[in-house]
């Protein structure tokens, strides 16, 4: 498809030219690195592509400009698979190619992680739980000093990726950050910035193996609970968990319980009780989560320390990707998965979900 900005019903709110090689201006020297559909220039016009989230990295140095994978269009070993069906849609105009998506590079989500997201569901029904979703974003905007969304935009960039999607089941990811601001953490200089962008999207396996990762989540934390896309730790975390040959990392908190993994609830079936960590421990405010406090009374919140759950007859993940995800391997311990519990907890939410596909 065509690389050009189609517009869409919302208004351009800034200007999208065409991603170019990078140079550094005098006065604001902002040295910049090109990658597979990355692109920067100075902090006073800069943009970012949003392409390839790895490759070779050529630098620019003052006047100059040096040809890298970007300028060739070669492909660069190790740059990943490109996404499949990937749609993006930047404060009012739409891109089929990533390469031509484009973000300031001093955007104070980039510089500093300023900014907030939300990883949603799309089946062949459409999109899930969007409302719920759109809630948790004004929150953590709230919760990191942001303007409050405005809902109406945000659903006029979901139905902008998704139309006319030639795949059924995928995800989409909603970016909402403070805007261009300094190369520091003082506030943004806005106007926000909302990004989204879709891509299709493997259903998962319906089990998997988990570590406990060797960090603690800081309970006291002015981001704990918060969906920001400072996102370091839990990409740390995933890695450690990837090279144990595990799907998911583990958080205990750092007041010696349970929390969550990287970027999933924890569930524990031990006995007659089903049991997932309080909001006090940490974790995110799951949207499967709360789906499941609400419609499967037997959940129970509660304190739970490693020793504790690792004793447990199941354990099971959620997230709004994974849905419910049985654990067969913690650690070095075994579990028979999915378990007769899960499997019902797991028909309960897929009948509920799909019989309404924004409960609220």
């Amino acid at each position: 498809m065509s690389g050009a900005p189609r517009s869409s019903a919302f208004p351009a709110l800034r200007n999208n030219s065409p991603a170019r090689a990078c140079k550094t201006n005098h006065r604001n020297r902002v040295a910049t690195t090109i990658s597979p559909g990355i692109c920067g220039e100075d902090a006073t016009g800069s943009r970012l592509a949003l392409g390839d989230k790895m490759g070779l990295m050529t630098t620019t140095h003052d006047d100059q400009n040096t040809a890298g994978p970007a300028d060739s269009g070669a492909a660069v070993p190790g740059s990943g698979q490109q996404n499949e069906g990937l749609r993006v849609w930047i404060n009012g105009h739409v891109y089929d190619d990533a390469a031509q998506a484009q973000v300031s590079a001093v955007d104070h989500g980039l510089v500093v992680g300023d900014g907030v997201f939300e990883a949603m569901k799309v089946t062949e029904a459409g999109v899930f739980a969007t409302t719920r979703h759109l809630d948790r974003l004004a929150r953590s905007a709230s919760a990191l000093g942001l303007p409050a969304p405005d809902f109406d935009t945000i659903r006029s960039g979901i139905d902008a990726v998704v139309a006319d999607r030639s795949w059924a089941d995928g995800k989409i990811r909603i970016t909402y950050t403070g805007g261009r601001g300094p190369l520091g953490s003082g506030a943004a200089f806005g106007p926000a910035l909302v990004v989204v962008a879709a891509e299709a999207y493997d259903r998962p396996a319906s089990t998997c193996e988990i570590v406990t990762t060797p960090w603690t989540r800081n309970v006291h934390g002015a981001m704990t609970g918060v969906k920001t896309t400072s996102y370091g730790e839990n990409v740390r975390a995933l890695a450690f968990a990837d090279a144990n040959k595990a799907a998911e990392g583990i958080f205990i908190n750092s007041d010696g319980y349970l929390c969550e993994g990287t970027g999933t609830n924890i569930f524990l079936v031990i006995g007659d009780d089903v049991i997932t960590p309080p909001l006090k421990a940490g974790p995110l405010d799951g949207i499967t989560r709360a789906l499941l406090l609400k419609w499967c009374d037997e959940i129970d919140e509660r304190d739970i320390t490693l020793e504790q759950a690792q004793r447990a007859d199941e354990v099971f993940i959620t997230s709004s990707l994974r849905d419910v995800q049985g654990v067969t391997r913690w650690d070095d311990l075994t579990f028979e998965a999915p378990g007769e519990r899960t499997k019902k907890i797991a028909k309960v939410f897929a009948e509920r979900s799909a019989a309404d596909i924004d409960p609220t």
